[in-house]
């Protein structure tokens, strides 16, 4: 029967003669591990701010009109030619509305849908900015502020003003920064908008808009949408857009096929729309996980080279020990034991050293005009990571341990004692 006292006691002793070797394998772990937790909470934070960028801004499934040619042309339905084949040059779009038809029937099946957690109505419009001479033209959306703010995130863009303000304005506007910039105007100013006919409309400015895209702040701007229903001079039903969101977003791309066909209209899901953005976010994912892993391989390597090096330090106290009447297996377990300490106190080491820089580099500014919404540097504090780390460390120290005691198990002692 194993006498895990008098073991572990063991262990200890030859922990604390050897101070500076017992270090040095556990700074290993500390290191390695804490450089881990630190460099994959930077990485994963700072992907999760990368998809939070467009993912908040990106509705789950875009209801709209698209306009595009017909699918059957008009000599096609001519039995003359039936059997030919007809080439048409310079196809035009059919004519179409850009509203979508019963709009209003449509939010409110969506709303009732257990899958649906909001539907939010739009209307775009096409029209020209105007301060003094200064003439821009650009886009404003009609939309219902504070159903916007609740789905998608469009509060925390509203960098100065609030939804409230836009919603309690009736003549109100939440126009895009670089906009302002171009016209030097304040919260509290008024400007002109003139539609594609020519009619102008003031409106009062209650906030500034910054998506951290140029090319989106310097054209769009956001209004109520009775305010540019009433710009148009069109119906309370007169809606361009409808934005959802789900419970479960992977729900998307059948919830959007089944909506096509069935109001038959262009349903567009948010895989769909950011394909391109989804392919670069799998491949830094993959990235972080890669980088990730190999820190760990090499990280365990180390360890295992300072606990090999350890044990053979420790012959001539295996030969001693055996020679007092301690079987092979004591032996292994001892220097096992030995292993499982520096392991432990490493790792939890390593834990807190990664914790630590991960919070001091969550509390360095960073500021951007580009990214209004983030102040500091982006850190996931993920317990998983946590937990991982935790356990390579225990893993890593158990086979570096294991490997060398192995052979300690089986050394003979009396040729230790003879130096051979």
């Amino acid at each position: 029967m194993t006498n895990w006292s008098v073991i572990l006691n063991i262990a200890k002793t030859h922990l604390v003669t050897k101070v500076k070797s017992t270090a040095t394998a556990a700074l290993g772990v500390t290191f390695g591990i804490g450089a881990y937790i630190t460099l994959i909470s930077f990485m994963t934070g700072l992907n999760v701010m990368l998809d939070g960028l467009i993912l908040n801004q990106t509705p789950h499934i875009h209801l709209y009109n698209e306009i595009e040619p017909s699918e059957t042309q008009p000599i096609s339905l001519y039995d003359e030619f039936q059997n030919s084949v007809n080439i048409v040059h310079s196809i035009k779009p059919r004519q179409s509305q850009k509203k979508i038809h019963n709009a209003l029937p449509i939010l409110s099946y969506l709303k009732k849908d257990k899958e649906v957690k909001g539907a939010t109505p739009q209307l775009r419009a096409q029209i020209f900015y105007l301060s003094g001479s200064i003439e821009l033209s650009g886009n404003l959306v009609g939309i219902d502020i504070m159903e916007e703010t609740r789905l998608s995130n469009m509060g925390d863009y509203i960098v100065q003003g609030s939804p409230q303000a836009l919603k309690n304005t009736e003549n109100g506007i939440l126009l895009g920064s670089g906009l302002a910039e171009k016209m030097s105007l304040s919260v509290g100013d008024r400007v002109q908008v003139s539609t594609v006919s020519g009619d102008i409309f003031p409106l009062k400015i209650v906030g500034f808009y910054q998506s951290g895209v140029a090319d989106v702040d310097n054209i769009q701007s956001f209004a109520n949408l009775k305010t540019v229903q009433r710009i148009l001079g069109e119906a309370q039903n007169y809606i361009t857009d409808i934005n959802i969101r789900l419970f479960n977003i992977e729900g998307a791309p059948a919830m959007a096929k089944r909506l096509q066909k069935q109001f038959d209209i262009k349903a567009t899901d948010i895989n769909e729309a950011n394909a391109q953005f989804e392919t670069g976010s799998n491949i830094r994912n993959l990235i972080t996980y890669a980088v990730s892993i190999t820190l760990l391989i090499v990280a365990g390597f180390g360890i295992y080279n300072i606990l090999n090096m350890l044990i053979y330090e420790k012959m001539k106290d295996i030969a001693i020990l055996k020679a007092t009447g301690f079987s092979g297996r004591d032996v292994q377990l001892i220097f096992m034991s030995q292993a499982m300490i520096i392991g432990v106190v490493g790792g939890v080491l390593g834990l807190l050293l990664g914790f630590g820089l991960s919070h001091i580099i969550d509390n360095v500014a960073f500021e951007t005009a580009a990214l209004p919404t983030i102040k500091t540097y982006p850190i996931s504090f993920d317990i998983s990571y946590y937990v991982v780390g935790l356990t390579f460390a225990l893993l890593s120290t158990f086979i570096a341990g294991w490997l060398p005691s192995v052979k300690a198990k089986h050394i003979d002692p009396v040729r230790i004692i003879r130096g051979t």
